[in-house]
């Protein structure tokens, strides 16, 4: 977990989307009270403080929930993720089958491209993966992401 100094201005959401622009889980922290704040937002919801520093999360996290969703063109997960620093996200494990994620998993962030835009999701083990530059830029042939064990 380290700090990170956003462009003077830059909108909370902004923020957050570069962030998985370069393969990052950026969350805020409140200077007053020291919660975790996530979704990104301008005051904290503990103590309404507008004092929110930006960190990059480790990106290791628990499976609180899971749903498994069926539709048209077949099967996803949708679950919650509680994270070690102490948030909570929705995103989706995406290399186990839908109706197989199990509660209390141990799993790490990845970043996606989902219609040329980057989505976190959340892969089994608890392993923090990070696609290559080459697959984030589209680059032909470097579609496959790469896996980087943090410590």
């Amino acid at each position: 977990m380290s700090e990170v100094t956003p462009p003077a201005g830059a909108a909370p959401e902004v923020v957050f989307r570069d962030g998985l622009a370069a393969g990052e889980l950026r969350f805020q922290r409140c200077g007053k009270c020291a919660a975790a704040v996530f979704q990104p937002r301008v005051l904290c919801p503990a103590c309404g403080s507008d004092d929110l520093g930006w960190e990059r999360s480790s990106g290791r996290g628990t499976v609180y929930s899971t749903t498994a969703v069926r539709g048209r063109e077949g099967m996803h997960n949708v679950s919650l993720v509680d994270l070690d620093e102490g948030f909570r996200m929705m995103s989706r494990v995406d290399d186990v089958d839908a109706d197989q994620v199990v509660i209390g998993t141990r799993v790490g962030f990845a970043t996606v491209e989902q219609d040329g835009t980057p989505v976190a999701v959340f892969r089994a083990g608890g392993r923090h993966v990070q696609q290559s530059a080459a697959a984030r830029d589209g680059r032909p042939g470097a579609g496959v992401p790469q896996d980087k064990e943090q410590s």
